[in-house]
């Protein structure tokens, strides 16, 4: 009997604890990657849904939604968080282009010179401009909450033949998105943009409709595209694969400060998350695309400086062509600059 009652007490406290904690859910956050569980992004909101939930003692829950469960590209899924009937989405600067098109400013060649430097410029005041543009832009209603990594860095890879420097690049017809920056990149370069889908790019490798892609080594090996004749890359590191991390504004306004504080840490955890990520997938990708006859090529100093020579054009057009342009270059310019300074200074004082 005694067995039982305490059973009953156990069962009831339980009961109690849940209801407790459904009451202490006074916010529920709605969060969306069109991308898989294997994908940086997803680390990245595991790591935030982790935090936010514990940090705010059950006061706020995350709900996540991978794939296309809620929308089905970058332009719809920004029309939601913009709507609240979605309160997180992240982006590839390319999937935010058609709504904020100076967020292209991250494809923007050879300007970050590695990850360090590039983790310092995205964790400082250039995110916080760009943040400001945006809300001012779309009306106060999408807030840029944090720019994190998604796949390393973008390298020219193809089926051809190896790029050691821009001459290589003539002719061939590289894949890029349909935004305007990759493909006066790649023509800057000599050789022909070619905007695919993402879904069909497998087939038009081997179909020959492109012979080259603009991608990191998680997204080649994990869509498996050596299969498809993908069999050289050039590791250039010409951008950044930054990812853009947007919230509903309102959403986020209507919570008291402390919970505000609790997101905005919560975004910091699934920033470091993001960064870290690919730095440990691409070891086994660049292992298995050599194991399986890759051929890899890092160019030399006087190579790179060739190719940053080459996409020259690029930054003109961009101030030129792009809406706020020269605003956000010069911004991401100025971070650049002063990020080389204090980890210049940093990586001094440490040799010594």
């Amino acid at each position: 009997m005694i067995k039982n009652t305490l059973k009953s007490l156990t069962v009831a406290a339980m009961l109690a604890g849940s209801a407790m904690a459904a009451a202490a859910q006074d916010y529920t956050l709605r969060a969306t990657a069109n991308s898989n569980e294997n994908d940086e992004d997803y680390d990245g909101l595991v790591v935030f849904k982790n935090y936010v939930e514990a940090a705010s003692n059950g006061a706020i829950a995350v709900e996540l939604f991978i794939g296309t469960q809620l929308c089905g590209n970058g332009a719809e899924c920004l029309q939601g968080v913009a709507d609240g009937t979605i309160d997180i989405f992240v982006s590839t600067s390319g999937g935010a282009s058609g709504i904020f098109p100076y967020v292209q400013v991250l494809d923007l060649p050879y300007l970050m010179a590695d990850d360090r430097i590039a983790e310092h410029v995205l964790s400082g005041d250039f995110t916080r401009k760009m943040r400001d543009m945006a809300l001012e832009d779309s009306g106060d209603s999408i807030r840029l909450m944090t720019i994190g990594n998604t796949g390393g860095w973008r390298n020219f890879a193809n089926t051809k033949r190896r790029i050691a420097e821009p001459s290589d690049m003539e002719g061939l017809k590289i894949r890029t998105v349909v935004a305007d920056l990759p493909q006066e990149l790649v023509k800057a370069l000599g050789a022909a943009p070619t905007p695919i889908p993402w879904p069909e790019l497998f087939t038009s490798f081997q179909t020959g409709v492109v012979e080259g892609s603009k991608n990191g080594i998680t997204d080649i090996m994990g869509m498996k595209f050596p299969d498809a004749g993908l069999k050289y890359v050039t590791l250039d590191g010409h951008a950044y694969m930054g990812a853009l991390w947007w919230m509903n504004n309102a959403r986020f306004m209507e919570m008291p400060e402390d919970l505000r504080r609790v997101v905005v840490d919560g975004f910091y955890a699934l920033q470091q998350a993001t960064f870290a990520s690919p730095k440990r997938k691409s070891i086994e990708a660049y292992e298995q695309f050599v194991a399986e006859g890759g051929d890899l090529y890092v160019p030399t100093p006087e190579q790179k400086e060739a190719f940053k020579d080459g996409a020259a054009p690029v930054f003109d057009w961009f101030k030129a062509n792009v809406g706020r342009g020269e605003e956000i270059f010069e911004a991401l310019t100025t971070a650049v600059a002063e990020a080389e300074e204090e980890i210049g200074a940093a990586r001094a004082a440490d040799l010594n």
